[in-house]
C-alpha cells in the first residue's frame, strides 16, 4: 500500500503554501537614517512624488499653542534637511495632505492651504468654534475632497467643492487622530482613546474596528493590498493586514522616542517616522 505524507497531499491539492517551508517571513524595519536634530517638535511628515521631497509639519511649542512659531521644513529622501523654514508663522503644524498644488495643514483651530510652488498659504478655514478645536490629521481622497479630524473635540470635518462642513461627530469617534482616504465610500480612522484602526462607512456612518490594541494612535498609511501601518504616539509601529492581524515593528518607548505622524514612501519601501521631542525624523526600510 503506498503511503502518501500530508505534505504530498496538501501539494496534490494545491496546498502547499501551507507547508511551514512556506510561511511569509515576518515583517521587519531596518533602519536607514536619521536627520540631525535641527526640526523642531516634528508631528508629521508627508511625502510628494512630484517634488521627491518630505514635508515635515514642525509644532516649536505647545501642541495647541497660538505663538506663530510653527513652520513646515523640506526634507530629502536621504535625511538631509533641504530648507528648514520652507514655509514659517503657523502656529503648531500637525497632520498635512496634498492635492494638485496645494498641501493642507491642520493649525490648532484652522486649515490651511499653502501653494507648494511658492510656500505661502492661499486660504484658511476655521473649525466651528475656534476657542474649542484640535484639529490634527489630514487626508485627501482621489477626487480632491479633504478629511481633517479634531481629536479633542471628537470631529471629522470635510472639504468638499469648497464647502467646509462637519462631517461627523460624537463620542463614537473615540479621539479620532489618523485619518486615511482608501477610496469614494471609506476612511480609515485611528480612535487615539481605544488604541483602535476603524473602517468609516461615508454613506451610512457606520464605523467597523479592524484592529485595537495599539495605544494612541497616530498615523495611518497605505502599505498595499489593504494592509497598513499605524503608528502609536508613544513609540510604537504596527503593521496591520486586510484581515486584521497586526504586527508590531518597532518599540522605542523605553528610549522615550515617540512615533507621531508617519508616511512610507512606497517605491523605496521606507517608512519614515517623526521623533516629536527628540526633534528628527528616522527612517527605515521595510524588509
Amino acid at each position: 500500500m503506498k503511503i502518501v505524507t500530508l505534505t504530498a497531499l496538501l501539494a496534490s491539492l494545491g496546498l502547499a503554501a501551507l507547508s511551514p517551508a512556506f510561511k511569509p517571513k515576518p515583517m521587519k524595519l531596518v533602519k536607514a537614517w536619521e536627520t540631525d536634530t535641527t526640526l523642531r517638535t516634528p508631528e508629521s511628515v508627508l511625502y510628494d512624488d512630484k517634488a521627491k521631497v518630505l514635508y515635515v509639519a514642525n509644532i516649536d511649542g505647545k501642541p495647541d499653542g497660538l505663538d506663530g512659531n510653527g513652520f513646515i521644513s523640506k526634507v530629502s529622501l536621504d535625511g538631509k534637511i533641504e530648507n528648514l523654514r520652507w514655509t514659517s508663522g503657523l502656529n503648531a503644524p500637525k497632520g498635512m495632505g496634498l492635492y494638485k498644488n496645494r498641501l493642507y495643514v491642520t493649525d490648532v483651530y484652522r486649515l490651511v492651504a499653502i501653494n507648494v510652488e511658492t510656500g505661502q498659504a492661499e486660504k484658511t478655514w476655521d473649525a466651528v468654534d475656534t476657542k474649542a478645536a484640535f484639529l490634527n490629521d489630514v487626508t485627501v481622497a482621489k477626487d480632491g475632497t479633504v478629511y481633517v479630524s479634531d481629536s479633542r473635540f471628537n470631529k471629522l470635518y470635510r472639504l468638499k467643492d469648497d464647502k467646509w462642513e462637519v462631517l461627523m461627530e460624537g463620542d463614537q469617534l473615540n479621539n479620532p487622530n489618523g485619518v486615511l482616504a482608501v477610496d469614494k465610500n471609506r476612511l480609515m480612522v485611528g480612535s487615539t482613546k481605544i488604541g483602535a484602526l476603524r473602517a468609516l462607512d461615508l454613506n451610512t456612518k457606520t464605523m467597523t474596528t479592524i484592529a485595537d490594541g495599539m495605544a494612541a494612535t497616530d498615523g495611518i498609511v497605505p502599505e498595499g493590498k489593504g494592509n497598513f501601518f499605524v503608528s502609536d504616539w508613544n513609540g510604537q509601529i504596527f503593521h496591520v493586514s486586510a484581515d486584521g492581524t497586526r504586527q508590531q515593528l518597532l518599540d522605542t518607548r523605553g528610549q522615550k522616542i515617540n512615533s507621531a505622524d508617519i508616511e512610507y514612501v512606497a517605491g523605496r519601501k521606507l517608512l519614515v517616522v517623526p521623533t516629536f521631542f527628540t526633534n528628527r525624523l528616522v527612517a527605515y526600510r521595510v524588509e
